[in-house]
């Protein structure tokens, strides 16, 4: 039993198996905070190259010394060997190596706040670069997930509507469900009453059942009246069915018993910049599927409208983890983007994985990329994001270790024996702190970018 469970008929007795810590709650924050404490992949690398960097370079400055205090020049011999020793540990100190990742991790991370594009951690930032698939939740996230009823349609000779009204608003009004409060919508602003139902029962993903006065009554999706209830449609409403689907709404029927008598027909508007985001998308190489619950020929509509080739319909919350799943199988880095309760797991699975900011809090919970304004077009901002930031990261990191690799032998003598030229540690010093510089500013440029 879930929080906020409304129990509709008798009674039971509760059992709380799991409290404190070990809820689900506790997890999520329990994850919220391993994540602000993350480090990105290429930050632990540079962790253990300094870890043996360090060892190295101590050893280098030991050696530095004693060739030049056996081979110095007389009474200066230790001087010398002294300074250059000195000199090497000054100018191979490694900041530059320790700031070339969170330098950049820090600045990719508060520009995607800047363009409404929230990172939960520096692991997904790195990432997201990597996407090869990309799934799309259709109602909320290619769609408004502002449902409205646009037609119903009611078989002939049907006797008492009204009732039937009234039996319709009540069970959409228990149900919850973003396409029953469009309908919930329709019937209030038509004054029509509710009806006291006898008993009440959602299925989700597929609809609901609902007694009054003796009869049963369900309210769902065409697979749910025509697999689960195996109630038949007549010739007229299967051609209704088809010219609603083609024109992208997404059906809800009524039956009675067994009998179909009415049809509702759902709209939800593609989001404005969906299809330029889409297309931006393809122009990275990422392939993308859409998922949804409708039929195959809403589902084709909507993709048609869009771009999208690839798309799956009549897909429950699970099949979409599932289908996550079987890419990931394949070797395919999966990236997510979805905003309802029954994306939740798919987001979860994924490898990458983003949530709307106007869906529910559950998605958010799991993202780990939060869009702000629920627009397509950061989906790719964020991917580009990405992308400049591990570029700035790597240059941060290659620029670290050729200013040693120079540096080091430079600051040993090297060049003495061939042209009297000795860095003096004052000069090395300089030379440190200006390579710490180069970096961070190097990192501030990802202020400057273009997504």
């Amino acid at each position: 039993m879930f929080a906020g469970t409304l129990n509709q008929k008798g009674s039971f007795t509760m059992k709380a198996e799991k409290v404190g810590s070990e809820t689900l709650l506790a997890g999520i924050i329990k994850t919220v905070q391993e994540a602000q404490g993350s480090k990105a992949p290429v930050q632990k690398l540079a962790d253990k190259m300094a870890g043996i960097f360090v060892p190295i370079v101590i050893g280098i400055a030991v050696v530095t010394f004693m060739v030049w205090f056996i081979v110095g020049e007389g009474e200066n011999s230790f001087t010398h060997a002294l300074l250059a020793m000195i000199t090497v540990l000054v100018i191979a100190c490694p900041c530059a190596l320790g700031l070339a990742t969170p330098t950049a991790i820090m600045v990719g991370i508060g520009k995607g706040a800047e363009k409404g594009i929230l990172i939960r951690d520096a692991e997904s930032l790195e990432f997201a670069k990597k996407t090869q698939v990309l799934i799309l939740d259709k109602t909320g996230t290619i769609t408004m997930g502002k449902p409205r009823v646009t037609d119903v349609y009611w078989k002939e000779n049907v006797d008492n509507k009204p009732l039937l009204e009234g039996i319709i608003l009540t069970a959409e009004r228990k149900s919850g469900h973003p396409l029953a409060e469009a309908v919930v919508q329709y019937y209030k602003e038509r004054n029509v009453n509710e009806v006291p139902l006898d008993d009440f029962e959602s299925q989700t993903g597929k609809g609901v059942k609902a007694l009054y006065n003796g009869n049963t009554y369900y309210l769902g999706s065409r697979n749910f009246v025509k697999n689960d209830i195996k109630a038949e449609l007549s010739s007229e409403m299967e051609r209704i069915s088809n010219q609603f689907s083609s024109e992208a709404k997404t059906l809800i029927y009524l039956v009675q018993n067994k009998d179909v008598l009415a049809l509702i027909a759902v709209a939800d508007e593609v989001k404005q910049g969906s299809y330029e985001a889409i297309q931006k998308i393809k122009d990275l190489g990422i392939d993308i599927y859409m998922l949804t619950g409708d039929t195959a020929q809403t589902a084709e509509a909507i993709a048609n409208k869009t771009g999208i080739e690839k798309y799956k319909a009549e897909v429950l919350p699970s099949d979409k983890a599932n289908f996550v799943n079987e890419l990931k199988k394949q070797g395919k880095v999966v990236a997510m983007a979805g905003d309802g309760v029954n994306d939740a797991e798919a987001l979860a699975f994924a490898d990458v994985s983003i949530a709307m900011a106007q869906g529910s809090d559950i998605a958010m919970d799991v993202a780990k990329i939060t869009l702000m304004s629920s627009d397509l077009r950061l989906i790719p901002e964020s991917f580009k994001l990405s992308k400049f930031t591990v570029n700035t990261i790597r240059q941060n990191l290659f620029w670290a270790f050729i200013y040693n690799l120079i540096g080091i032998p430079l600051a040993a003598g090297v060049l003495y024996p061939v042209n009297g030229f000795l860095l003096s540690p004052m000069l090395a010093g300089l030379a440190m702190a200006l390579s710490s510089v180069s970096v961070v500013l190097n990192s501030l440029r990802l202020k400057t970018v273009r997504l």
